[in-house]
């Protein structure tokens, strides 16, 4: 089972649950792999809403192996995901809101009030809104 104030979310693929976290040595893997980009740096860039198919693939094997799961990148080349592509990239977007937006899950039982002329939060830091 995930939880989502420890950064982690699920993903369906292959017909098995997988946990997905970003944890710390994930993150330092992702700045290895975009040549030494800071955490702020890689937060802004998957922010801005475009996501190849080539850094989709490199998020999700360091958010496997965050989650316990042992990466066989010829393996993840070939996994199906539940709802397609789409499904895959909502939890990537998911696990990345979880990791940087600061907030584990919006209380929705209780109704929030924004002071008068307050921005609206971004769900990564750095982000423009």
């Amino acid at each position: 089972m995930t939880n989502r104030t420890r950064g982690e979310v699920a993903l369906k693929a292959n017909g098995k649950s997988y946990t997905l976290c970003l944890t710390l040595g994930a993150l330092a893997e992702l700045e290895s792999a975009y040549g030494g980009e800071d955490i702020l740096s890689l937060a802004e860039r998957f922010s801005s809403g475009v996501l190849t198919s080539n850094e989709a693939m490199t998020l999700l094997a360091a958010a496997l192996k965050g989650g316990g799961e042992k990466v066989d990148h010829h393996a993840l080349a070939q996994m199906k995901f539940e709802h397609g592509m789409a499904g895959l990239i909502r939890t990537l977007a998911d696990l990345l809101s979880v990791t940087f937006g600061g907030q584990a899950e919006p209380d929705t039982a209780q109704p929030t009030r924004r002071k008068e002329g307050a921005k609206t939060p971004v769900p990564f830091p750095g982000a423009r809104s």
